[in-house]
C-alpha cells in the first residue's frame, strides 16, 4: 500500500501540522511508535543535534504519511499522549539530575573534610582580614571524597566563600588516616587578586600566585 493511501487527503490538513512536541521529545521512540524511522538518525552523533529541531516540525507531517489514522481527532489525541509522555519523561529525568545535584551537595557541605576546611578559613586572621566577618560557605561548592575499608581516604574541596568585604574561594586536600582526617593543603584566593593566601601546606606544595585547581 503506498504511503499516500493510508489517509484521507494524503497531505496533513493544516490545522494538524503543527510543531509536535512528541517527536521533539522522544525522538527516536516516537519515531518508531509512528513508523517515522528517519528518526533513527538520532543515533547518529552531530546529525542527531539537527535531527532533534527536524523531528520537532516535520514530526507531525511524517507521522501523517506513514501511518493509518482513522481521522483528525484520532491523530490529534494520539499526538498529544506522545506529548505529554515527552514531558513527563524529561520532568522525570531533569528531576532526577537535580536530586542527584542537591544530594551530592549536602553530601559535601556534611562532611568532616567540608567542616575542617571552613574552620581553617575562620579561624584565619589573614583570611578574615581580606574577606571581612563573618565568613561563610556559598552553595556552589564542588569536591570528591574517596574512603577506603581500611579507614584511609583523600578528599579535596572547593567552596566559594563570602565575607563582609569581599569574596573568594578555598581549595583544600585532606588525607585520612586510621579514621582521622588531616588537613594538607588549604588555600584561600580572594575575588579580583592574585595572590593566594595558604593556610596550610603540610607537603610544601608549590603554589603559585593564582588559585590551585582540584
Amino acid at each position: 500500500m503506498a504511503s499516500e493511501a493510508l489517509n484521507e487527503p494524503a497531505e496533513i490538513p493544516r490545522e494538524l501540522n503543527r510543531w509536535n512536541w512528541g517527536a521533539f521529545l522522544l525522538n527516536w521512540i516516537w519515531g518508531i511508535g509512528n513508523s517515522t524511522f528517519i528518526a533513527l538518525l538520532m543515533f547518529v552523533p552531530i546529525v542527531n543535534i539537527v535531527m532533534i529541531f527536524v523531528l520537532g516540525a516535520k514530526g507531525s507531517a511524517c507521522a501523517w504519511r506513514n501511518r493509518y489514522w482513522r481521522d483528525a481527532e484520532h491523530f490529534r489525541r494520539t499526538q498529544r499522549k506522545w506529548a505529554i509522555a515527552g514531558f513527563i519523561v524529561w520532568a522525570l529525568v531533569i528531576g532526577g539530575f537535580v536530586a542527584l545535584f542537591f544530594g551530592v551537595t549536602a553530601g559535601l557541605r556534611s562532611s568532616t573534610a567540608y567542616r575542617m576546611t571552613m574552620e581553617a578559613v575562620q579561624t584565619s586572621d589573614a583570611a578574615i582580614a581580606q574577606l571581612g566577618a563573618p565568613v561563610e560557605g556559598g552553595f556552589w561548592i564542588s569536591g570528591n571524597i574517596s574512603l577506603k575499608a581500611d579507614g584511609a581516604g583523600l578528599a579535596a574541596m572547593s567552596i566559594p566563600l563570602s565575607g563582609s568585604k569581599a569574596t573568594g574561594r578555598v581549595v583544600s586536600r585532606l588525607i585520612r588516616n586510621k579514621g582521622e582526617w588531616e588537613l594538607r593543603l588549604v588555600v584561600v584566593t580572594i575575588d579580583g587578586t592574585t595572590t593566594p593566601i595558604v593556610l596550610v601546606n603540610e607537603d610544601n606544595v608549590v603554589v603559585p600566585g593564582a588559585a590551585i585547581g582540584i
